[in-house]
């Protein structure tokens, strides 16, 4: 259900929740007024506040790609790695890995938007929101950019691989004989890919977003203590086939560790096994919005498949 609809502005801004801070509904006003963008923008439940555009915004661009909309963290990125063990409600165990292109999509989305910025500079003389800076289609920054965007993405499912290869190794000695029983499921987030939609073909951005195309499986992870979900897509046009990627942040990170001490942390993760040191006080469930009701928020975008309760924890 769209709970949320600006329109102000340029294009329609779709949102999937009334929870929504002024300084996101500022930033998606600006990316709203760009004359390139399709149709509308379309806002995930997990909405809040990013660099470079708005974290769980869907944003479909012709003939043009906003590299900082992309940012830096190319496939799901480097940082706030972590690895879990999960039960499903049959008591079936699941790995679930959170890494992305690591260092090499930093540098790739850093220098591709320092190049849009001069870029737009050298063009128009003064932009008024340098992040909204763009490289236009058939330029060859652009076809530099896509060919960029598209390897990191590979480099990331590989990594993502890779990390899963290992963690198996590492479990089997300690578990039961088991045999795998699915098929691995992979989901970017934070990267661009030419889609066809309302009729245009069309370059979406998922800023904080996964597909959730009809019938493709997900993955919506919830905080450090919460639970995580196993869903599959409705392939909703309203939402360019997309849905969430997890609870999204309810606070910055300097926030929660103002507020929240060491203590707070061991009382809101009893029961799991994970860091309670005063290192990831930031990552504390507190500091996430309620993935239930981001949940709920979505219901017209994805089916829940799988429902995981976290046994064991390990951020990077």
């Amino acid at each position: 259900m769209i709970l949320n609809a600006k329109a102000e502005y340029g294009v329609p801004v779709k949102i999937y929740t009334k929870d929504v801070d002024e300084e996101s509904l500022t930033q998606l006003r600006k990316m709203a007024q760009l004359q390139f963008i399709h149709s509308h923008i379309a806002v995930m439940p997990d909405v809040h506040l990013g660099k470079g555009a708005t974290v769980g915004s869907v944003i479909p661009t012709k003939n043009a790609i906003i590299p900082a909309a992309v940012g830096v963290d190319i496939g799901c990125g480097g940082g706030n790695h972590f690895i879990e063990l999960c039960i499903d409600e049959n008591d079936d165990i699941w790995v679930m890995l959170h890494s992305g292109s690591r260092g090499l999509g930093n540098v790739i989305g850093t220098y591709f938007i320092e190049r849009a910025k001069k870029e737009a500079q050298h063009r128009f003389g003064h932009v008024p929101d340098k992040d909204l800076s763009y490289f236009a289609e058939g330029s060859t920054n652009f076809d530099d950019y896509v060919e960029a965007v598209e390897w990191a993405q590979e480099y990331a499912f590989e990594n993502r691989r890779e990390m899963m290869r290992l963690i198996l190794e590492a479990i089997r000695p300690l578990l039961p004989s088991f045999q795998m029983t699915k098929e691995a499921i992979n989901c970017h987030h934070n990267y661009v890919q030419k889609e066809l939609h309302f009729g245009e073909d069309v370059f979406v951005t998922r800023k904080g977003a996964i597909r959730a195309g009809l019938d493709e499986y997900g993955i919506i992870p919830g905080s450090m203590g919460a639970q995580s979900f196993i869903v599959k897509g409705k392939g909703n046009p309203d939402s360019f086939c997309s849905c969430s990627h997890g609870a999204g942040r309810k606070m910055s990170r300097s926030k929660a560790k103002h507020l929240f001490n060491q203590q707070d942390l061991i009382a809101q993760t009893v029961g799991i096994e994970c860091r309670k040191d005063k290192g990831v006080v930031d990552e504390i469930p507190s500091a996430y919005k309620d993935i239930h009701q981001v949940m709920a928020n979505q219901n017209d975008l994805i089916d829940v498949v799988h429902t995981l309760k976290q046994v064991l924890c390990i951020k990077g």
